[in-house]
């Protein structure tokens, strides 16, 4: 593709608005209707707590099934995103723009001193725009934090299905596109099924909505984390038996220690006396957990999801860098994550942070980092 027709490409066409338009509206509307288990969040400084209505899975299920109801009555070609990828990036983009522009002047003009509410200025343009102002800013109800990074992942799930069917109609369907497909498939079902403990994790309770969330909710999981399967659809890479097992024990491997640290730190703010590996938790100062995974690596979870990030690339093989760009990517992002949070936690912590990276010494890695 040359330059002219690339920049063509990449101009936000009005069904390319239309799709998105039509995302956002389905998950505006079924996010607060559907039943769900509702889930309190973490309480925050004022002595407020938001509560989540975890109906991710049964919205993704509807939405699939509608999609392809749609699909087989003709309404709708099921490769109209892949045929649309870099309209739709592009319009996301664009959107993701306005989205935190309005983020912005609506966290400048707050007065609201709760602590979802409270502007958070440095006086830093970059900063305040990059990282945001408020915790939790909300529209029409919708908790604006958790509605995106839901989209985010659905999204990654429908360009990946859309795909699919591409490879399918043009007769290229692969050992290595099934792979892939079945990898990130179980990756974003089990997300949805354990939706709940999103609401413990860093973003949720910790980082303010700013580019670096919508930007990276909205455009960079969807379009980032489904890059293997656009390059498979023009390339066919051999993989042998033993590379396929290989790669399936790669994400096994990956998934046991991502979910189960993260249960296991979930599951912990929850009930502190809970046992873990059939043993009762060893807590360090009663407040960090020392037990399980987290006696193992302070931030373990961080592992499991870079072996995942790498069994979704493994499918590719090893003849270009460009199916690598999730792990490498994600790679960066938990390094220069995972310094933030031990800054934040040592600050927090003091010298029982202290005392527990004296207990458990390695990073995310054990014996390496």
């Amino acid at each position: 593709m040359d330059l002219g027709l690339l920049l063509h490409a990449l101009i936000p066409s009005s069904t390319s608005v239309a799709i998105l338009a039509a995302f956002f509206t389905y998950l505006a509307i079924v996010g607060p209707i559907l039943p769900g288990k509702v889930v309190p969040g973490v309480i925050l400084q004022d002595g407020s707590r938001l509560h989540y209505r975890c109906n991710g899975l049964l919205s993704l299920l509807l939405l699939v099934a509608l999609l392809g109801m749609a699909a087989k009555m003709d309404y709708i070609s099921p490769t109209v995103i892949s045929d649309r990828g870099l309209e739709l990036l592009s319009a996301t983009f664009v959107f993701s723009c306005i989205v935190n522009l309005v983020l912005y002047a609506a966290g400048c003009k707050s007065r609201n001193q709760g602590s979802s509410l409270k502007p958070h200025l440095t006086g830093n343009l970059i900063h305040d725009w990059w990282y945001g102002i408020q915790l939790n800013p909300q529209c029409m109800g919708i908790d604006l934090k958790f509605f995106f990074v839901r989209a985010g992942m659905m999204g990654w799930l429908i360009i990946n299905l859309s795909v699919l069917a591409r490879s399918i109609q043009d007769a290229t369907l692969s050992r290595s596109m099934i792979l892939y497909q079945l990898f990130s498939l179980l990756y974003i079902l089990d997300y949805f099924f354990y939706e709940e403990y999103m609401t413990s994790t860093w973003d949720i309770i910790a980082e303010r909505l700013g580019f670096m969330l919508v930007f990276g909710d909205l455009v960079w999981i969807p379009f980032g984390f489904s890059v293997q399967g656009w390059w498979l659809l023009n390339n066919k890479p051999e993989l042998t038996t033993a590379s396929v097992i290989a790669n399936c024990f790669v994400f096994l491997i990956g998934y046991l220690v991502f979910r189960g640290a993260n249960k296991q730190k979930h599951l912990f703010k929850k009930n502190p006396k809970a046992p873990i590996w059939g043993r009762p938790p060893k807590v360090i100062g009663g407040k960090l957990l020392a037990s399980g995974f987290w006696g193992v690596a302070r931030h373990c979870n961080y592992l499991g999801d870079l072996l995942l990030a790498l069994s979704f690339s493994l499918p590719c093989g090893i003849s270009s860098p460009i199916p690598y760009f999730y792990p490498i990517y994600l790679l960066i992002l938990l390094i220069w994550r995972e310094r933030r949070d031990e800054a934040r936690c040592a600050t927090k912590y003091k010298e029982v942070w202290a005392e527990y990276c004296k207990l458990v010494p390695w990073r995310i890695l054990p014996y390496f980092y």
